[in-house]
């Protein structure tokens, strides 16, 4: 069997294990919807519609741009709570760190939105379930049919559930610094002194090495 008959069976055994997707994300965010055309907009992505223009559905694009601008919303409230005396300029600086494409993919993961979501066949087979790009898209658009469905306080307690550990990290300063600024940041507050770094291994090709310091 070829790689793209048996992609093409596990894309048929995908679909059926989610018949209702609409209730499954109902279950998995604890909120119902009374407009479930809009919610199965949401999950749907473009690629979907084009494959089927003679159904003439929605696609999600729409309510990401809504989505979009609802989560800053939400998290520009957080932040202001958390943190009274931050001055503008950081309170921007944390707020992009926090709902950046890497932390709307991770929230929808955890979701499993991918396993949810209808797209088009090209989409499937090259892994659209799991595209960080792909997710966190559908991420806004599902956050902006919660918006419409239940308010902005629906939409605080996704935030509160799924972005709480973003906020820890702001609250300790260490939101979007790498692992070696934080050492070099802790030597010098206890140690008064900044490390020294020496390779003494590489292995990997020239585009894309991996180095062993001590």
């Amino acid at each position: 069997m070829s790689e793209v008959d048996q992609s093409s069976r596990g894309v048929a055994a995908e679909r059926e294990e989610v018949e209702d997707p609409v209730s499954a994300l109902e279950a998995r965010l604890a909120t119902p919807f009374a407009d479930r055309a809009l919610a199965l907009a949401a999950l749907t992505h473009k690629s979907y519609v084009n494959e089927h223009r003679e159904e003439a559905l929605q696609d999600n694009e729409r309510l990401e741009f809504l989505g979009d601008a609802v989560i800053d919303l939400a998290v520009s409230h957080r932040l202001m709570e958390r943190f009274p005396a931050a001055r503008e300029g950081d309170l921007s600086k944390m707020r992009a760190a926090v709902v950046d494409e890497q932390g709307l993919s991770e929230m929808a993961r955890a979701l499993d939105l991918g396993a949810l979501l209808r797209l088009g066949r090209g989409e499937e087979l090259t892994g659209g379930r799991q595209k960080a790009s792909l997710l966190a898209d559908a991420m806004e658009a599902v956050v902006a049919a919660v918006y419409v469905e239940a308010g902005l306080g629906a939409v605080l307690g996704l935030i509160d559930r799924f972005l709480g550990e973003a906020f820890a990290r702001a609250a300790a300063g260490t939101l979007d610094r790498d692992f070696k600024t934080q050492l070099q940041e802790l030597s010098q507050s206890r140690l008064r002194a900044t490390p020294r770094y020496r390779v003494v291994a590489e292995r990997g090709p020239d585009h894309s090495k991996i180095f062993e310091v001590e």
